[in-house]
């Protein structure tokens, strides 16, 4: 049969390798690999060959017939195998099918076509005919695939007409019912049969009903049966009928139905009382939906004057028609693709679909034409083709001109512009093609189409506002910032000038001149409206006219007080008035006052109708929201809020802004403005340079602008300062308001552990009577509390324990006791009653009076003493009870016990029983209980040793404790003298009592209580283990709301983006040595040597060679490691806490007491309670990891893509639940031409292998259009569910604890607020869980906790101004998928795609909040580069955000107060960060043209400025900053808090000597320069950061490459300007103060120069400096060139380091050349200070300077030349011609030295003077590398470059091999890297020195 192909059988050299990519796939059944490595263009085929592989065990000969049939219809589909792997895909198939076809053979009958006939029979009554009934809905959805795939291969096999009745029956039975058994996600509505629980909700069925009422519904003309089969099944729903009519895909349809069902129900079951007779859904429920749904569109149609389409007909049935509105809605949505980043236009789509709906339903007319609208239902992409795909075109076009980021913002049009398109409605419906929007001036004309030309059309214009790079965006959107600040500056130096004291404002002629700052303000108001004009010059072709009105007549406006406000003030000078008189003469002779005051008055105007209107927040919303056409935009109206939250921050920055004016008015301004005067009024003839303006009295402006330029620069950047300090008082206030830090270590949680059950029941557990929660409750009430609090308490210790953060014995100590209804006690956990008992026991010995009283007073003040003695009484007399069989023997115990509760309640206990035997009592109770508790080996030894200790212990109570004790035995010999047999008592015991769970766990807490000592009290040892705890006792302390009940919940979907990190370590990854021999697995066993034990303990690996325990182990270790990275199953395991949370909350919730007071057990037992649980969880939660490239690593032959796929399907076999979203790239014919087709696949876990569940086309491949990250989530979003979503990077953890906290998180989005205004976004607190690892994960581990509790907990209240900065924040999904999603993804310009979401949520109308009594985990770069490459794109974010329009946006809708707040807690913040560097370099020029040019000398000789150390003094204030401490002054606030200011002191104490300062002080600089380039240049990107484990040493090279230009170059220039400064300068030899400034600014060049080798593991060590010294000059010598990476060559390095000045501007190539020419200054200033020009001023020793640099390139050129030119074939000449020069330089040094006076320091000197200038020139030519390469200069430049390199790394090489040179050296800095480590107990130097066990599975010895 296999030869009916036609093939050629020859197997082929491909046919090999195609078989070695199918074998090599590790850990995987070849068997199944075939179907899912099927080429993308072959994918139809893939089904039949997993059925095949399916049914291979069952008959083999039937499985070959379908791969058979397989490989046939992979060859008709692809005949010439052109598509991309097919070619080694069926030679691979022809090759099995030609082995199968000799090796299997029929087994049913005697040819194939009976074969398979008599299969699919076999195969329909096993499975269908018996199994409808009795399997799950997956199972049969499985089933009905086989036998569907089986009858198309069996129609292939039997020739037509021989296929017998029976089959083809059973085929249509199949065919009848495939559609019921459906691969399902989380509803099966079409299944019959056993039906899950989660479909006999009454929510659910209420809502099904809900959207399957089509009565009524007009069905398309002209449909006829044979349309009706095309598009599938009939209409079952208003769904079905809205895809009928328009066109949406199969997939999108079901998908939006479960959608809308699930939310529905979730909705309509919310405090619902009686679930009894639940048929329909609430008409209230659908309204709401309708109107939250519909808010946006609503305000849009508002907004823009249209009438909205959501319209009612009289009569009509309403909420099927709000069902439809909502249904069509949620399909455009759920099918636009990219197209959801812009919400206007979904809302422009809608508006015109609802029309038609409309129309159908009410006219089916047009309004226009009168046509009918349908004559025929369109096809399943209809919609797609005709809708989305035209717009998608657009954007795809559109992003071309981008040039992967290259290109400038303002060329290309993103997302914003494209959604912002005011003139829409021009566009008609059905969108009209040709229109205007559609067309592209980049489309190639007809006549000379090619690939490569561009027709030169008009490039369409930005919308509403243009991303230009200037930094005058920052004065743009906070120009009223800058204005108050400008005018303060102006008014505070009028009054220190003319007064001194602040009183002199009072004055008239103070008060007269202070009045200019208005002046001030108009030409600054006049810069902003100029700035508006220039900068969305690119846009006004898109304005509308009276867009551009506003612009020119606010110009206008502004350019008129310009003019008049400083003409009036002229006029006005002559006539000056005294201040009272002023106000006076204002009232009584208004007349005469002056022209000025009048157009000040008039000018002032709008700014007291501003404030008014600020002082009324609802007055201002009100307006804003109103179509009036005051606000020009639609997004950024009614930001404002209530009063009071206003009033809470227009105080923080009223306190602030008093504190900083004052601040800059006596210790910045006011004592420099005395020496300033006499520095202008000072006379300097002897220059120590050429002076041009010599003769000119220029008040000595220069020293003037040098002294005052860091001082203005300190006073506008200190208010970040300020903030910082503020934001650290108030922070901590509120948190410890809040409760933050109450239970905060062991001891406190001890001491406040008995009120922890009833804060638990009173904050998690829901509560039917809400009134009387602080009510006493009676003693049954507490007891149920405590059980419920057990339940969760132990499932959280387990769930400790399974992460191996505490041993066996830590968690037995933890426990509370499942069932406690045994004992008259609360039984608290053993670790509270840590030694009580032997306490107890010791307090009883040695008490010597014989009154009870006092001995039970003593025990009873101790409550847990108390508690442990009754208990272990209680617990004793139940154990032996219940072992003894022998009736006689239980009555001796009876007796005793009875005979100590009488003693006990008569007061004589202490008479009649003898204390001193307690102690012999108690330690043969201990081995008694040890015997219990041990191993069974053989039976009868065991009894009896079990009954000798027991018959001891009879003894000692009968004997020695008690005194009438033989009394008791004796009445029992004589009760049993009768017996025949004698026997010894206490023979007969039950030993099978031992093994009950229950029983075994009372042994083991009565053992613990009776031997557990002080050491208990630090339990558990594990520090993550303990702060887990603490935090978790502490936040049912917190404020949060009420938990409410399952059902009522908010439901909720998580969000997980997943790329290419990994997924789960493998056994390769895990042993894989670095270079000094360690393994990922070997380091986390030093770092974590207790849970590696821990762990050991858990898997106990017995050691023998059993292959199966020994895979089972590896696959242990593996996730051990993998849940201690960063990886995505540590994420998975994490989230999925909520689903374990809410099935325990569900069980606790709807059981009874006897069940709860049972523990676990009557949960685990019971299947009912199961399958409700996991309904209900199913309904309230989902989570979609959208594994972007999951499709194309399926396909994959790299391995690690493959073990990426496993990993992934692995974890969704394990996790039912988990659902995986991608994209699948497929290629199919049309027209005979191949082409690429994405579509968005939701896959689940199957029983080996995924299932698909939802398909969706998409218009095109998603990810090309905006950033990776954003378009990720968004083809994802549309398979989560509920009505919150919760976003969850890759590198993050949750706990179980916390996950049972998540409802009442939820319930923050429904908490009554003023205006009933609710928040938009949830801001959750994030512990970084990977600060234990060096000293610089602890430094950002710090630093970014401090961030999200004491920043964030400022910025949400009282600011008001916290937005998204990633994850885990809670959106409301409803809010957000309206309006754009939960994320901005336009290329580049969102580069920081997270925060957009909250800004975009913000100028929507919502408001983020921030909670801190639950927390979730996240891991950050642990490395010095990792953490560089981190702060490097956060800066390049926040330098593409100070272009965007959100932030300027906000910064002009925000009151003025919160637009502070805005600005320093985002741009400004990096903004100030480059300032703080800029103060240094002005500071240190205007010192060096102070002291070149000999005017320093000149002043400080001077006698009055020599008695004054003002100068000093105003100086002081900028090192503070660079110091790097205010970075840490929230993190002691928070670690104060949350630890105790002891602790927190500690630890700042131990950052700064690990040299914290310093690396804050460098990531300073990091800050600076990408955050500068960024708005200069562009060059933004992604950076991936890595999250490995870093214990490797990075090499010089590397260093070299990412810090070169960042910081080594700047700390170079600011090396040699403190350099210069010292050798000529004197100012700094008089004043400490000045010490301390210069000594400030040599730590930030050491920290600049050095912290990358300081902070590199082994940077010291001898070996590796020579291995990287030889390392980095090969790097340097290598060519470069086209393919040849930056890190192997140093001149590809230097090509992509120019790569933004190839595609800045020409405004950028300027700024870039002026802002190079302070290397000049170098040069001018020295040459005239040298010894050989003899103190001349001329300007020909300049002039002779330049010609010395001349010679000298030209030398340097030269030699190039030479080199490359005679090298080679001329080597004789080449080496006379360097003889000649040598020759020649030595003549001419003797002259100079011998003639002409040059000296050595001159030599020195020169060096310093000409090396600033070659700098400039380089980087000049850089700047202008067209013109220089059309000159031919570029290879010149290029090595005179390579020259600065060398020297540059030479100067920081040389000062690390001599440091390697000390062994000690090397010892200091792995112990300041690893000093956390050290503190707990681990081994680095072992690590680093690579020394270690060869077993993996050894235990580790604590250091």
């Amino acid at each position: 049969m296999a030869s009916s192909s036609g093939l050629a059988r020859t197997p082929s050299k491909r046919m090999s390798r195609a078989q070695t990519m199918m074998v090599e796939i590790p850990n995987e059944d070849n068997s199944t690999a075939d179907s899912e490595l099927v080429p993308s263009s072959l994918a139809s085929i893939a089904p039949i060959l997993r059925v095949a592989n399916e049914i291979e065990k069952d008959n083999p000969r039937v499985a070959y017939l379908c791969r058979f049939h397989a490989f046939e219809k992979a060859h008709q589909m692809d005949p010439t195998s052109s598509g991309r792997g097919v070619r080694q895909f069926k030679t691979y198939l022809l090759h099995r099918l030609e082995r199968e076809e000799e090796e299997t053979k029929p087994m049913l009958a005697r040819n194939d076509p009976r074969e398979i006939q008599m299969y699919y029979q076999q195969f329909y009554l096993k499975n269908i005919a018996d199994g409808q009934y009795t399997k799950k809905p997956e199972e049969m959805a499985k089933i009905y695939q086989i036998a569907s795939v089986l009858f198309d291969v069996l129609r292939t096999v039997v020739p037509v007409g021989r296929v017998d009745d029976q089959t083809q029956r059973f085929a249509e039975e199949v065919e009848k019912k495939k559609e019921q058994f459906e691969h399902y996600n989380i509803l099966p509505l079409y299944a019959v049969g056993v039906r899950p629980a989660i479909m006999e909700l009454p929510e659910i069925q209420a809502a099904l009903r809900a959207i399957q009422n089509v009565e009524g519904l007009p069905v398309a003309r002209d449909t006829s049966d044979d349309t009706r089969r095309e598009r599938g099944k009939p209409v079952n729903d208003v769904l079905d009928w809205l895809s009928f009519h328009f066109g949406f895909q199969k997939g999108n349809v079901a998908n939006q139905r479960e959608h809308l069902i699930l939310l529905l129900a979730n909705m309509d079951v919310r405090k619902k009382e009686n679930l009894e007779g639940y048929t329909a859904l609430n008409a209230d429920t659908i309204r709401k939906l309708v109107d939250k749904i519909f808010k946006n569109y609503r305000s849009w149609c508002n907004y823009l004057r249209c009438k909205s389409h959501l319209r009612f007909q009289q009569g009509c049935n309403r909420q099927q028609l709000e069902l439809i509105y909502i249904s069509l809605y949620l399909l455009i949505w759920g099918e636009a693709s990219n197209i959801r980043f812009m919400p206007e236009c979904l809302c422009y789509i809608f508006h015109n679909m609802a029309n038609e709906v409309y129309g159908i339903l009410f006219s089916n007319a047009r309004p226009v034409s009168g046509d009918t609208y349908q004559n025929a239902p369109p096809d399943d992409e209809a919609f797609l083709r005709n809708v989305i795909t035209p717009i998608y075109k657009v954007l795809q076009r559109e992003v071309k001109r981008n040039k992967g980021g290259k290109a400038s913002h303002s060329k290309w049009r993103n997302y914003d512009d494209l959604n912002e398109s005011g003139k829409c409605f021009q566009l008609k419906w059905p969108m009209n093609v040709k229109a205007d929007f559609f067309a592209h001036s980049d489309d190639p004309s007809p006549s000379n189409a090619t690939n490569n030309q561009i027709t030169a059309g008009k490039r369409k214009p930005k919308t509403n506002f243009v991303e230009a790079r200037t930094f005058w965006h920052l004065y743009r959107s906070f120009d009223r910032m800058w204005i108050f600040f400008i005018m303060a500056f102006q008014a505070m130096l009028i009054v220190a000038w003319n007064s001194g004291s602040l009183l002199g404002f009072f004055d008239e002629d103070v008060f007269r001149k202070v009045l200019t700052i208005f002046i001030t303000a108009a030409f600054l108001n006049f810069l902003q409206a100029t700035l508006d004009i220039i900068l969305s010059f690119n846009a006004w072709r898109s304005l509308n006219f009276s867009q551009i009105l506003r612009y020119l007549a606010k110009f206008a406006i502004a350019a008129f007080w310009a003019v008049v406000l400083p003409l009036a003030y002229s006029s006005s000078v002559q006539n000056p008035t005294g201040l009272v008189r002023f106000f006076s003469s204002w009232i009584n002779d208004w007349q005469n006052e002056s022209l000025y005051n009048y157009c000040l008055a008039i000018y002032l105007i709008p700014n007291i109708l501003a404030a008014i209107i600020f002082l009324l927040p609802p007055l201002r919303r009100r307006m804003e929201r109103s179509n009036w056409r005051i606000p020009k935009l639609y997004v950024g109206r009614g930001m404002h809020e209530d009063f009071f939250s206003l009033l809470k921050y227009t105080m923080f920055w009223i306190l602030l802004l008093i504190s900083k004016l004052a601040f800059s008015y006596y210790v910045e301004i006011l004592p420099l403005v005395q020496p300033t005067k006499i520095i202008m009024e000072l006379h300097v003839d002897n220059y120590q340079w050429h002076e041009f303006f010599s003769e000119v009295k220029t008040h000595n402006i220069g020293v003037v602008i040098a002294i005052w330029s860091p001082i203005v620069l300190v006073y506008f950047m200190d208010a970040q300062i300020w903030y910082a300090i503020f934001s650290t008082l108030f922070g901590g206030i509120r948190g410890a308001f809040s409760h933050l830090g109450e239970i905060r270590t062991l001891g406190m949680l001890r001491s406040r552990f008995e009120s922890v059950p009833r804060a638990f029941c009173r904050r998690l557990v829901p509560s039917a009577n809400q009134h009387n929660r602080k009510r006493p409750l009676d003693e049954a009430t507490e007891r149920k509390n405590i059980a419920s609090f057990s339940l969760v308490w132990n499932k959280f210790i387990h769930s400790m324990r399974m992460q191996d953060l505490i041993s066996d014995r830590d968690r037995d100590l933890l426990l509370v006791p499942s069932s406690s209804s045994d004992v008259s006690v609360v039984q608290w956990p053993p670790f509270l009653l840590a030694s009580k008992i032997p306490i107890a026991l010791d307090m009883a010995k040695d008490f010597k009076k014989k009154d009870d009283a006092e001995l039970f007073k003593k025990i009873e003040t101790d409550d847990y003493m108390h508690s442990a003695v009754i208990e272990c009484y209680e617990t004793l007399r139940d154990i032996l009870y219940n072992l003894l069989d022998d009736d006689a023997d239980r009555l001796i115990v009876k007796e005793i016990c009875y005979e100590v509760d009488m003693s006990i309640h008569q007061r004589r206990f202490l008479t009649d029983f003898r204390m001193s035997g307690l102690p012999a009592l108690s330690n043969r109770l201990e081995k008694f209980l040890g015997i219990l508790l041990s191993n069974v080996e053989d039976v009868e030894t065991f009894r009896s040793q079990i009954i000798n200790v027991l018959q001891d212990i009879m003894e000692i109570i009968t004997q020695d404790v008690m005194i009438h004790g033989s009394g008791i035995i004796a009445r029992a010999h004589r009760h049993h003298e009768g017996d025949q047999k004698k026997e010894q008592r206490f023979e007969k015991i039950n030993i099978n009592l031992i093994q009950m769970k229950t029983w075994r766990e009372k042994i083991i807490r009565l053992y613990l209580l009776l031997t557990v000592k002080e050491s208990a009290i630090n339990v558990p040892p594990n520090l993550e283990a303990r702060r887990r705890i603490t935090f978790f006792a502490n936040s049912l302390f917190m404020n949060m709301p009420s938990a409410p009940k399952v059902r009522d919940m908010l439901s909720f979907s998580v969000l997980t983006p997943y790329y290419k990190e990994d997924v789960l370590y493998s056994d390769e990854e895990l042993t894989k040595e670095n270079e000094d021999g360690i393994s990922i697995l070997f380091y986390l066993q030093r770092i974590y040597p207790d849970e590696w034990n821990n762990f050991l303990e858990r898997v106990q690996p017995s050691g023998n060679k059993d292959e199966s325990e020994q895979a089972h182990l590896k696959e242990e270790v593996r996730k051990w490691v993998s849940y201690r990275g960063q990886t995505l199953s540590k994420t998975v395991r994490g989230m999925m806490y909520y689903r374990q949370a809410l099935e325990l909350q569900y069980c606790l919730e709807f059981s009874d007491d006897s069940e709860i007071l049972g523990g676990f057990q009557a949960f685990e037992d019971d299947p009912r309670y199961i399958e409700q649980a996991q309904a209900l969880a199913n309904m309230k939660f989902t989570y979609v990891v959208s594994c972007q490239v999951y499709g194309a690593q399926k396909k994959s032959s790299d391995q690690r893509d493959r073990s990426c796929y496993l990993n992934i399907l692995n974890l969704m076999l394990t996790y039912p639940s988990l659902r995986v979203a991608y994209i699948d790239e497929r290629e199919e014919t049309v027209e005979e031409k191949s082409q690429k087709v994405y579509y968005s696949v939701l896959v689940k876990g199957g029983e080996k292998l995924d299932e698909e569940i939802y398909r969706i086309r998409l218009p095109g491949p998603p990810t090309e259009i905006g950033e990776g990250k954003p378009e990720n989530q968004n083809h994802a979003i549309i398979f989560t569910r509920g009505e919150a979503l919760q976003t969850i990077d890759m590198n993050q953890d949750n706990y179980f604890e916390e996950a049972y906290k998540m409802r009442n998180v939820l319930e923050e989005f429904l908490k009554a607020r003023y205006k009933e205004r609710k928040p938009s976004i949830l801001g959750l607190r994030e512990h970084i869980f990977t600060g234990s690892v060096s000293s610089l994960a602890w430094f950002m581990s710090n630093q970014e906790t401090s961030f999200v509790t004491i920043g964030q907990r400022i910025l949400a209240n009282p600011l008001r101004v916290r937005f998204h900065y990633g994850h885990p924040d809670i959106f409301d999904r409803i809010f957000h998928l309206t309006r754009g999603g939960i994320s901005k993804a336009s290329k580049i310009i969102n580069l920081s795609e997270d925060i957009f979401a909250g800004f975009n949520s913000t100028l929507r109308g919502g408001y983020v909040t921030h909670h801190e009594y639950i927390q979730v985990g996240k891991g950050r770069d642990v490395g010095m580069n990792q953490i560089s490459a981190f702060e490097a794109k956060v800066a390049n974010g926040n330098g593409e955000q100070t272009l965007s329009r959100d932030v300027y946006r906000l910064g002009r809708r925000f009151d003025f107060y919160r637009m502070l707040s805005f600005y320093f807690t985002t741009v400004g913040f990096y903004f100030s960060s480059m300032v703080t560097v800029l103060i240094v370099y002005i500071f240190l020029y205007g010192r060096l043209y102070m002291v070149m040019s000999g005017l320093e000398q000149e002043i400080i000789e001077n006698a009055t400025i020599h008695q004054s150390k003002a100068l000093e003094e105003a100086l002081a204030t900028q090192s503070v900053f660079q110091l790097g401490l205010l970075l840490v002054l929230p993190m002691v606030m928070e670690i104060g808090l949350e630890k105790g200011f002891r602790t927190a002191l500690g630890d700042f104490i131990i950052m700064q000597l690990q040299l914290a300062s310093v690396f804050f002080t460098f990531q300073l600089g990091t800050k600076a320069h990408y955050y500068g380039r960024t708005i200069l240049h562009g060059g933004s990107k992604y950076r991936a950061t890595g999250r490995g484990f870093v214990v490797f040493h990075a090499k010089f090279a590397d260093n070299y490459r990412l810090y070169s230009r960042s910081h080594f170059v700047k700390g170079l220039e600011l090396l040699i300007l403190l350099v210069l400064y010292e050798v000529y300068g004197q100012s700094y030899r008089s004043s400490s103060l000045y010490l301390f400034i210069t000594v400030s600014m040599w730590f930030l060049v050491g920290s600049w120069l050095f912290a990358p080798f300081v902070f590199n593991p082994s940077g010291f060590d001898w070996q590796k400096t020579v291995d990287d010294w030889t390392d980095w000059t090969r790097w340097m010598g290598n060519r470069g060139g086209i393919g040849i990476n930056p890190d192997k060559s140093w001149e590809s390095w230097w090509e992509e380091e120019q790569e933004h000045l190839k595609f800045t501007n020409i405004r950028g190539r300027l700024l870039e050349i002026i802002l190079v020419s302070r290397f000049f200054i170098y040069q001018y200033g020295i040459v005239y200070h040298l010894d050989i020009a003899h103190h001349s001023k001329k300007i020909l020793v300049y002039g002779l300077s330049w010609l010395v640099m001349l010679t000298g390139l030209l030398v340097l050129k030269m030699v190039s030349m030479g080199r490359r030119r005679f090298g080679t074939d001329f080597q004789l000449m080449f080496r006379i011609l360097k003889a000649l020069l040598f020759l020649g330089f030595l003549s001419v040094m003797t002259v100079l030295f011998v003639v002409c006076g040059l000296t050595i320091s001159d030599l020195f000197a020169a060096i310093l003077a000409f090396l600033p200038t070659g700098w400039a020139i380089l980087l000049i030519g850089q700047a202008m590398r067209p013109v220089l390469k059309s000159l031919k200069f570029w290879d010149s430049i290029k090595e005179l470059a390579r020259g600065y390199e060398y020297i540059m790394g030479l100067v920081l090489f040389m000062p690390i091999a001599i440091l390697s040179w000390f062994p000690f050296v090397s010892e200091f800095q792995t112990r300041l890297l690893f000093n956390q480590a050290f503190s707990r107990g681990l081994q680095i130097s072992m690590i680093l020195a690579g020394r270690k066990e060869k077993d993996i599975t050894s235990p580790v010895k604590y250091a």
